[in-house]
């Protein structure tokens, strides 16, 4: 029989499932892909598929080692089946989000969880709403983690053979996702068992040392799946790539990061709108009173808390870090949600965060430039501010009743303020930071023979939007004259922080706004005359 709490009849989630798949089909008609994350992965997958080389992944020419393939892979199997085109690698990350719901309910039978609230906390926090149509690699570290969580529930629970299969198995994909990172999600909290899962010693025979022992049998068996490309791989792509893949991108980044470096507490700050609206409810905060003492609770604590201590330890941070821990999130507010009844004021404080919105987006188009924002902010529509106010006035009033009605009332205004911002924010910032139109004249260029550099760092975002088959040369400022004597015929392109420059022979052949500059093309000695004028 059905508990009681469930949460939501099919009906309802397939409801909810629907509005986010019709979300991430318009937003592939909404905007590009953005620069320069998501347009370098696809001019990876662009550049395998170019090379037919599905090893040793490759961006403008030369091994690529940040990442590793599996995104690509999956890429590369929907072009086979569909061809070459721009939506497919669009449909990746709502299709890892779509998986995640019967992984979730898998772990809340395996934790004892009844409710059935996860699925809908997790669709309806704003972290992971966000991500759910950006083409990266964290929706799928997150399904490899919630794999390996799974094994170490049924490692505890005496299934050993299916435990390490999907312990081992999470492991390696997790590896061929984004690399080792996926240790630091998995083992903390499978490390601390005894505190979590204190009925394990002596139960049967079973003693935690033969537990640790079948927890390094899971992680062996994901190292030999991740090896099984490695290897090859870094026969294939050079000491340099060897020593990257095996070294720089594991030990490097947790040491010292080269990219997004933040204080120790760069978090906590953020965990108030990483875990909106749930966060800011106050059920949710009486409902954790009430679940102390459940076994399942300390489990979902150590994954959380440690995941926490671990990532803020590291030197690189961003919000999206922890993408991974959120179906931890979701299992544990789904089971401090179910725990009472519901109150009047608890939607006010996600009701009050929706009005905030409302507030940002009308400052934010009124005065753009007193607040720094570049001239796009000026363009977004008066629409979305009432939108949001009027989202907030409806979540007041479908979040009176019972809890389950709550929990479908929030979810879904996270889905209509994604909506919102997807449909009257974005489409304003569309011109400014799509690669189509520059990616485009390139194409042109490249079908004449005239070869093409970027003066500084290339980050390949016009590769894949222009299908460009020939790599960009990069230079560095001492090398300029040298390629602009070899290569006569050739185009440079630059980006200039100022104002775009008037017409004139010193003028670029071609220029056009990106992401708050100018991306300026220009023939080689018109370049060198106009840097020597600015000397």
């Amino acid at each position: 029989m059905q508990d009681r709490t469930r949460a939501v009849d099919d009906r309802s989630l397939w409801l909810l499932l629907a509005g986010w798949a019709a979300f991430a089909l318009a937003s592939i008609w909404l905007r590009p892909l953005w620069p320069v994350d998501e347009t370098r992965y696809a001019g990876v997958a662009w550049e395998m598929w170019l090379r037919g080389d599905f090893l040793v992944p490759y961006l403008n020419g030369e091994p690529y080692s940040h990442k590793p393939p599996l995104l690509f892979w999956l890429i590369q199997l929907g072009w086979a089946a569909f061809g070459v085109n721009d939506w497919w690698p669009r449909l990746v990350a709502p299709l890892c989000a779509l998986v995640a719901v019967p992984l979730l309910l898998k772990m809340e039978k395996l934790l004892g969880v009844r409710s059935g609230y996860s699925p809908w906390i997790l669709f309806g926090t704003l972290l992971f709403a966000a991500m759910v149509t950006l083409t990266m690699m964290d929706l799928l570290l997150m399904l490899c983690v919630m794999a390996g969580m799974v094994g170490i529930l049924l490692l505890i629970k005496k299934e050993r053979s299916a435990g390490l299969i999907w312990l081992g198995a999470g492991i390696g994909l997790g590896v061929l996702a984004k690399g080792p990172v996926i240790l630091l999600h998995v083992l903390p909290a499978a490390l601390v068992a005894p505190w979590w899962a204190p009925a394990l010693e002596g139960r049967q025979g079973r003693s935690y040392s033969l537990y640790y022992l079948d927890l390094l049998l899971g992680v062996l068996l994901g190292a030999a799946i991740a090896l099984a490309w490695a290897l090859p791989a870094a026969s294939a792509g050079g000491a340099a790539y060897r020593e990257a893949i095996f070294w720089g991108q594991t030990a490097g980044r947790v040491a010292e990061s080269f990219a997004h470096r933040a204080p120790w507490w760069y978090y906590l700050p953020l965990l108030p709108l990483i875990l909106f609206p749930w966060f800011v409810v106050p059920r949710f905060w009486a409902g954790l009173q009430n679940i102390r003492q459940e076994k399942s609770s300390r489990f979902l604590a150590a994954w959380l808390v440690l995941t926490l201590v671990v990532f803020s330890l590291v030197s690189g941070k961003q919000a999206r870090y922890l993408v991974p821990a959120l179906p931890g999130f979701a299992l544990l507010a789904g089971m401090a949600l179910s725990k009472g009844r519901a109150r009047w004021w608890d939607p006010l404080p996600p009701a009050l965060g929706l009005l905030a919105g409302a507030v940002l987006l009308a400052c934010l188009r009124t005065w753009p430039e007193a607040l720094g924002l570049p001239a796009w902010a000026s363009e977004i529509p008066f629409w979305p501010v009432p939108a949001l106010a009027l989202a907030a006035a409806a979540l007041l009033y479908f979040a009176r009743g019972e809890p389950a009605a709550q929990l479908r009332a929030f979810a879904f205004a996270t889905l209509f303020g994604m909506a919102v911002v997807g449909a009257g924010v974005v489409p304003a910032l569309v011109p400014y930071a799509d690669p189509a139109p520059v990616a485009r004249y390139l194409a042109g260029l490249q079908a004449q023979r005239i070869l093409l550099a970027h003066l500084g760092k290339y980050h390949a975002q016009y590769n894949f939007a222009g299908r460009l088959a020939v790599p960009i040369a990069t230079l560095d400022p001492a090398e300029l004259a040298a390629w602009v004597a070899a290569h006569p015929q050739g185009r440079v392109m630059t980006v200039e922080r100022g104002r775009a420059p008037e017409g004139g022979p010193t003028a670029p052949e071609f220029q056009a706004p990106f992401r708050g500059a100018w991306l300026q093309l220009w023939r080689g000695e018109a370049l060198l005359v106009a840097r020597a004028q600015l000397r």
